[in-house]
């Protein structure tokens, strides 16, 4: 059994970040911008967030998914097979488990349009659907 690339991993994990950073900047600018600066008015959001170095600790936090994710598929490889049926199968799951139980409750009980749950969920999953992909297609042993 061959060990993992480490150096393969982080760079997956680099590019997947980036590629995930992209789509997240799409959706909350793009998609969400009109509905944040209404709901900003109307008070149903704040219009600073409460932790002022909000934005950097997102995009962290995509960066660190994203290794996860490439450690996972380089991990996942050896017993579903390399390729992309792999790295799509492994970023559907992970999406899901990290986006889908919170939105729920989020669009469930919060007193807020839901089409920021539904945004914020596609957010996650979509990008680590993203992220897993361009690390199973950068990966090598």
């Amino acid at each position: 059994m061959a060990g993992v690339n480490s150096r393969r991993v982080a760079l997956g994990a680099l590019v997947g970040g980036v590629v995930w950073t992209v789509w997240t900047f799409v959706v909350n600018t793009v998609v969400l911008g009109r509905f944040y600066e209404a709901a900003q008015e109307s008070g149903e959001l704040l219009k600073e967030p409460r932790y002022g170095l909000f934005l950097l600790y997102w995009i962290l936090a995509i960066f660190v998914i994203s290794y996860v994710l490439a450690w996972l598929y380089a991990g996942v490889r050896a017993t579903r097979g390399a390729g992309p049926r792999t790295a799509l199968t492994l970023g559907l799951l992970v999406g899901f488990t990290i986006a889908f139980p919170l939105n729920l409750t989020t669009a469930a009980w919060i007193p807020l349009g839901r089409v920021f749950p539904l945004w914020w969920m596609l957010d996650l999953w979509i990008g680590a659907i993203l992220a897993s992909f361009v690390a199973g297609w950068l990966y090598k042993d």
